[in-house]
């Protein structure tokens, strides 16, 4: 099991993860413009908060994820939501070269951090995308570390500007990016710092 695995039973009780996805969904949909035949995939959709946030504007939403727990999770929420668009895949895009389908759409929420190489899977995002296709980061500004402890071996943030650059020499064109939510965050007793989470939006060609 992975951290994520245990941590997916609980996942939906933090209801910081509910306004985090609002915040996040509401600003996809005033930015991009979404239509009922677009199809999409979210990378690393944990228990799948956002997609069921966007799913009456999408014809059909993959949420990929790497923990079977997680899995678990969405999909016993698809079945007692009695929800038609949603499908869910245990799927490990960062090791696997998926093959079995393109999206009009892909977007992340505090999953890029995770990702060993940034450039290989923003390329495997550029790849899955039909032309004219959307592709939409939400994540942590750079920050010290403190996020999530000494311990993580992932990234502390990123530079929404420096992101943006390897968008670009990887093809994607049109790309934006604003601060969308601010995380308040209990860091040790009795301290709580806040981390800003931007949104970058790019498109293929």
């Amino acid at each position: 099991m992975n951290e994520f695995d245990l941590k997916a039973a609980e996942w939906d009780q933090n209801p910081i993860i509910w306004e985090r996805a609002e915040a996040i969904a509401n600003e996809i949909k005033r930015l991009i413009p979404l239509k009922k035949q677009m199809t999409a995939l979210e990378f690393g959709a944990g228990t799948g908060v956002t997609s069921f946030i966007l799913k009456d504007f999408l014809k059909e939403i993959t949420l990929m994820d790497n923990s079977s727990e997680m899995v678990k999770v969405m999909n016993n929420k698809i079945k007692t939501s009695k929800v038609e668009n949603l499908k869910t895949l245990n799927f490990n895009l960062e090791q696997d070269d998926f093959k079995d389908a393109k999206f009009d759409f892909i977007f992340n929420q505090m999953v890029l951090h995770h990702i060993t190489d940034i450039k290989n899977i923003i390329t495997k995002f550029y790849n899955l995308l039909n032309p004219g296709g959307f592709l939409a980061i939400a994540d942590l500004y750079t920050e010290d570390g403190s996020f999530h402890g000494e311990d993580f071996a992932g990234h502390k943030g990123f530079d929404p500007a420096e992101l943006s650059g390897l968008l670009l020499k990887s093809g994607f064109q049109n790309i934006t990016h604003h601060q969308c939510f601010v995380i308040n965050k209990e860091i040790s007793v009795a301290k709580i710092k806040q981390f800003n989470v931007f949104l970058l939006i790019a498109q293929r060609p």
